[in-house]
């Protein structure tokens, strides 16, 4: 069990499954009905899996514009809440298939507002590629086109995902279980 910052941290997906996934998706996604893409990446969580997904979707012959979305709903706890718009995307969306690109499905509550407001903007369609799906806390009827993993009922850290700006760096998915 890796100890970082003098906690214990449980692997619930290493870095090569984690890679293995991220190619599949890439195929998957390629072989679909997406065309004139635009990939959204939601910040900041899900930045290091968009990174790896688009170097993955070029691997899989496909050369998608990249645009970045900042959105908060969970503020320095762990509790999601109301979403706000932190920066919006610079990119007219009319008329284009837009992949959604976010660490963790959870509530559902941030990725239905961002898929709303790219098809509010005319956006042709709006998928969505999730690295965790966590079904058990959905609150809203949204689902994802593309899953890497479904997520037991845990607060996950790495890969991009934080507790309290901690642990982004990770190579990995994994739990915070205790000290060192």
């Amino acid at each position: 069990m890796p100890i970082v910052r003098d906690k214990k941290i449980e692997v619930l997906f290493s870095a090569e499954a984690i890679a293995r996934r991220n190619l599949e998706l890439a195929e998957e996604i390629a072989l679909g009905d997406l065309r004139d893409l635009l990939v959204v990446s939601i910040l900041k969580g899900s930045f290091v899996f968009a990174a790896d997904l688009i170097r993955a979707l070029h691997q899989a012959g496909l050369a998608p514009e990249v645009e970045f979305i900042s959105v908060s709903s969970y503020g320095a706890g762990t509790t999601a809440g109301e979403v706000k718009l932190l920066r919006d995307v610079e990119t007219d969306v009319s008329g284009r298939d837009v992949l959604l690109i976010d660490d963790i499905l959870e509530s559902g509550n941030t990725l239905r507002f961002v898929r709303e407001r790219m098809l509010e903007r005319g956006a042709r369609k709006v998928a969505i590629a999730a690295l965790l799906d966590k079904s058990v806390k959905r609150k809203t009827d949204v689902e994802a086109d593309y899953v890497g993993f479904e997520c037991p009922d845990h607060f996950v850290v790495g890969y991009g995902m934080d507790v309290a700006h901690a642990f982004r760096e990770l190579p990995f998915v994994g739990v915070v279980t205790g000290d060192a």
